[in-house]
């Protein structure tokens, strides 16, 4: 089932969806639609190797805290 929402933007915010949305041949409604799912989906998912990165970064991460809290560190300056 479909709901509505209202969406409240200035005159150019309009123009320039319109615009993108008649670029891509869609109507304005399904343009903002896809956007607003594009961009979720983009900026929350991570494929794998993303992931694994970011949890390369926490291990370094940890072990620099590690060697902090043992006092394996030289204050250079």
């Amino acid at each position: 089932m479909t709901k509505t929402i209202t969406l409240r933007i200035n005159e150019d915010m309009y123009d320039l969806f319109k615009k993108a949305a008649d670029g891509q041949k869609r109507t304005l409604s399904n343009y903002l639609e896809y956007a607003a799912l594009n961009y979720t989906i983009n900026d929350t998912v991570v494929d794998d190797s993303e992931m694994e990165e970011i949890l390369s970064y926490q291990k370094e991460i940890q072990k620099g805290l590690s060697d902090i809290n043992a006092e394996r560190y030289t204050i250079i300056g």
